[in-house]
């Protein structure tokens, strides 16, 4: 984990060592202005027969300004080089999860949810970036300060100094006692954190649903309860932590009480100056206060912790899928084979989702998919561009099986449009170049005409400059699969997937959309998952789907003389009632 975490401090090497040595320097000119002190009571004020030496007093005080300053440089730069060093520190973890998860197979991403990646990104992060700056500056300053101050301590006076070794001992155990409880409830806080942030995401991205039925309470509920269980779990933390004050407190006045009625005795007894009481009180503070700073630097790794195993997961986390050694970079064209292939999305499953699928798809064939809800319709195509590895069997596209692909190669000649189609913020363009960052405006206008999009877009406020909300809220469901299709028809890909993606339109406009396709791209090899055989008893042929095996395969008119399932529902939708679910 360490090792995992180290390699993200990069260039900050040079920062986070500078740290801890300007705390170094801070905290030994703190240790040197109570002996000046010392000297200017003893030998300044009470010096030359109790009558006082100016300029000893003039000498010191001159040094103790100069240290004082030394002393405020030192810390304003590990200040400076701390905050670099542990906001450098978060960035490059934020960047390095970010770019992990951008390389996750959705198997991989299967393993992780939505909110947990965002916790991760968010709070694990800026806790990580506060125990990094406090690791560098108070863990050095901290145990340096208690070194030095209980070296000088015992250089003046052996006796008064054994006082601080017991508070330290005491202290000690006190503060080993109240972290041990406190850390496993710290443990239990950051994934309800998850719970919480799942509840907000919910409920923004479907607040439409929320409103439509009138369940704003309940999610208000929902909400409450995933807050309360983090309030929860922190008083319980804090109730415990609340008792380092008051030890800390009893334990720094005892030893004042001890040093000073200890410290009198001594000076009637001529074997302690009062400028050598002063500097002991001085480093009694100074050895405490380092101990309450390395209190709160316990309980703060101790948060650390668990989300530094958080973050770990991420960065370790090895995607399920990658490149062979030397990948084939063309795809020769759209040819698909399904050869024995079987699919399950976990390998340790009982049933498997596909079961021994024997295909074969001709370069530039309009094959049309049928099934009912759970028939793996989506799983087939999804293996095409090797979102998913197949568990047996091969998978060939272009002749070439998809596993000896580079995958970035293999996908850029899939172009994939879903039933739930996602947009994002920025222009009409700027959606439309997903599909072709090179492209045109024309070539994006011809897309849109291809895909019965241009003419609603003509309409839009600012035409193809019209923004697009995040999620793309400001255009209907219809107009985002239209928008979503001309973004594919751009990629101009060897296999075009259509899963269901005209389901928001028309049936004319649908009939449009499919006569474009056999105009504009007659070479692609055109995938279309359906529910009304309308859609696709045009097709070149049409694959019968039903509990993840092939049930038929062929024209529509060859399953409706040899295929029942597709008869029934044929006849059923053509009476105007009945699914492939019914």
């Amino acid at each position: 984990m360490l090792k995992t975490l180290g390699a993200q401090v990069k260039e900050f090497k040079k920062d986070s060592f500078l740290t801890p040595v300007f705390m170094i320097g801070e905290v030994i000119m703190e240790t040197v202005i109570p002996l000046l002190m010392a000297s200017i009571i003893d030998n300044g004020v009470n010096g030359n027969d109790g009558r006082g030496d100016m300029k000893h007093i003039y000498v010191i005080g001159g040094l103790m300004v100069v240290t004082a300053l030394l002393s405020l440089t030192f810390g304003i730069m590990g200040g400076k080089y701390g905050a670099r060093a542990s906001a450098g520190f978060a960035r490059n973890l934020r960047k390095a999860m970010y770019e992990n998860i951008q390389t996750f197979s959705f198997a991989n991403i299967d393993k992780f949810s939505t909110s947990g990646l965002v916790t991760r990104l968010t709070t694990d992060v800026t806790n990580m970036q506060n125990a990094y700056q406090m690791i560098l500056r108070m863990c050095m300053r901290a145990p340096a300060t208690l070194v030095c101050a209980m070296i000088m301590s015992f250089v003046i006076s052996p006796r008064l100094a054994s006082v601080y070794l017991v508070a330290v001992i005491f202290l000690a155990c006190v503060l080993a006692l109240i972290v041990s409880q406190a850390t496993k409830h710290f443990m239990q806080a950051f994934p309800k954190y998850d719970e919480l942030n799942e509840s907000v995401q919910e409920n923004v991205s479907a607040i439409r649903v929320v409103k439509a039925y009138v369940r704003e309470d309940y999610e208000i509920s929902k909400f409450k309860k995933a807050s309360n269980n983090i309030y929860k779990i922190f008083c319980k933390a804090e109730s415990i932590v609340i008792w380092n004050n008051p030890v800390m407190n009893l334990t720094v006045y005892t030893c004042i009480l001890a040093i000073s009625w200890l410290g009198a005795h001594m000076i009637v007894q001529d074997s302690l100056t009062t400028g050598q009481l002063m500097n002991m009180l001085t480093y009694c503070m100074n050895i405490l206060m380092s101990l309450m700073m390395l209190s709160m630097i316990f309980v703060m790794t101790t948060m650390s912790a668990a989300s530094a195993r958080r973050i770990c997961e991420v960065l370790e986390e090895k995607a399920d899928l990658s490149n062979p050694e030397e990948p084939v970079m063309e795809v020769a064209d759209g040819s698909i084979v399904f050869d024995h292939v079987s699919f399950s999305y976990k390998k340790d499953a009982e049933s498997q989702v596909l079961k021994d699928v024997n295909l074969e798809i001709h370069s530039g064939e309009t094959i049309g998919i049928i099934g009912g809800t759970g028939s793996a319709k989506s799983s087939l195509v999804n293996l095409v561009s090797r979102l998913y590895d197949v568990t047996e069997g091969r998978l060939l596209v272009g002749g070439v099986d998809v596993k000896h692909y580079d995958m970035e190669a293999l996908r850029n000649q899939v172009a994939v449009v879903l039933q739930n189609n996602v947009l994002f913020s920025g222009t009409v363009l700027e959606n439309l170049r997903w599909g072709d960052k090179d492209a045109t405006e024309e070539e994006c206008r011809h897309a849109c005409q291809l895909a019965c999009a241009d003419e609603f877009i003509q309409k839009l406020p600012e035409g193809y400059e019209t923004y697009i909300e995040q999620g793309g809220t400001n255009v209907s469901g219809g107009q985002k699969q239209r928008l979503c299709i001309a973004r594919a028809l751009l990629k101009k890909p060897k296999i075009l997937i259509l899963d269901d993606s005209t389901s928001a339109v028309d049936t004319a406009t649908d009939a449009k959309i499919r006569r474009a396709f056999q105009e504009a791209i007659p070479g692609t090899t055109k995938l279309i998952i359906a529910q009304r055989i309308s859609s696709v008893e045009h097709a070149d042929r049409i694959i019968v789907m039903h509990d993840g095996q092939v049930h038929g395969f062929g024209t529509h008119e060859e399953l409706l003389a040899g295929n029942e399932i597709y008869k029934e529902v044929y006849e059923a939708q053509m009476s105007g009632s009945g699914d492939f679910d019914e």
